[in-house]
């Protein structure tokens, strides 16, 4: 089998082209097919190759990956692979995002109609002109922020400690890099895209009726707000959620199921709610996943390989550098408790 002889080194992690790629056309996981090998992705491959167990009571401390030159290569990729499962596993991002853009610079200008949001289907008369849809550069451009910790461990730590919890470690850094990138995005929800919130578009505000109390004819009042977009997804602060599930209309069996499965609480008015910490007390995001909010990244998560390879993890950075972009500015609302 050809994935026993690939020479590996760090020098993979410089080419601009992803790590696991590179080992894909090396190594196509077609030329497995039938075989005991058949399901596994090159990487996994690499990992049995050198007898690397990840997972379970019977994995192998973090030093086995530095047993060789090549199989230390393995390293920085089972870091990364880590970190984006804790991401994925925590991501209420994705439940949001309507559209994933991945660009190679940290400049970008996402796109926008020439006249806002007015894509109607007019009638046309015969002989008439049709209604345009001019699509065109936003101003300015997507403000891009990196996110990131430092990954430091002892040597006691590499030498002894198994790779199944190592990972755990790993997997909690991914949630706190989502973490952050919600923020940015209910920020951007709220307040507008482009740095400084330069163009100009936050979202409309719809205030409750009463002060300091959220009424069911509140959401309808917010609902109503959504003309040619539809209200299918909610972000609420902490204190609005616990208002959220004391309303009566909410209070019903399949409600109560749906937040025990999935964390997210369904209204009679068919959104999702999520709750988090990134919306400001007294205030609920209301948008149209499908329409709203543009996610760029640059690139995947980054690892800093010659330190994950050269010092064995003495020392490295782990990072993700992202941005939000609004696509159409009438598909979110913003609702707010009265003072």
């Amino acid at each position: 089998m050809n994935y026993q002889n690939i020479k590996l080194d760090k020098s993979m992690y410089k080419s601009g082209v992803p790590f696991s790629a590179q080992l894909e056309k090396l190594d196509p996981s077609a030329n497995y097919a039938g075989t005991d090998l058949a399901g596994m992705d090159a990487f996994q491959r690499q990992l049995k190759r050198f007898d690397i167990r990840v997972s379970g009571a019977n994995s192998d401390p973090v030093s086995k990956f530095f047993s060789t030159a090549d199989s230390a290569a393995l390293f920085p990729e089972y870091v990364a692979r880590a970190v984006m499962q804790g991401a994925d596993e925590t991501a209420a991002i994705n439940n949001i995002i309507a559209s994933r853009t991945v660009i190679n610079s940290l400049d970008y200008r996402t796109i926008t109609t020439a006249a806002g949001h007015d894509v109607e289907a007019k009638v046309v008369a015969e002989g008439a002109e049709i209604p345009e849809t001019v699509v065109k550069l936003k101003d300015n451009l997507v403000k891009m922020v990196k996110r990131g910790r430092m990954l430091v461990a002892s040597y006691e730590a590499v030498r002894f400690q198994r790779i199944d919890l190592f990972t755990v470690t790993l997997k909690q850094i991914g949630a706190y890099i989502t973490k952050a990138q919600l923020a940015d995005a209910v920020d951007v929800l709220i307040n507008g895209d482009g740095p400084d919130h330069a163009n100009n578009n936050p979202a409309a505000v719809v205030e409750t009726a009463g002060a300091g109390a959220l009424t069911y004819a509140d959401l309808l009042s917010l609902w109503s707000a959504f003309d040619e977009f539809q209200m299918n997804t909610l972000i609420a602060s902490p204190d609005m959620m616990q208002k959220l599930l004391t309303l009566t209309e909410l209070r019903d069996p399949v409600a109560g199921l749906n937040f025990t499965g999935s964390g997210m609480v369904g209204t009679p008015l068919g959104a999702n709610v999520i709750r988090s910490k990134a919306v400001p007390a007294g205030t609920i995001v209301a948008l149209d996943k499908n329409f709203a909010l543009e996610m760029v990244t640059a690139g995947e998560i980054a690892v800093d390989a010659d330190r994950l390879i050269d010092s064995q993890l003495e020392r490295a950075a782990v990072t993700a550098t992202s941005g939000f972009a609004k696509i159409f500015p009438d598909a979110c609302k913003v609702l707010k408790l009265k003072a």
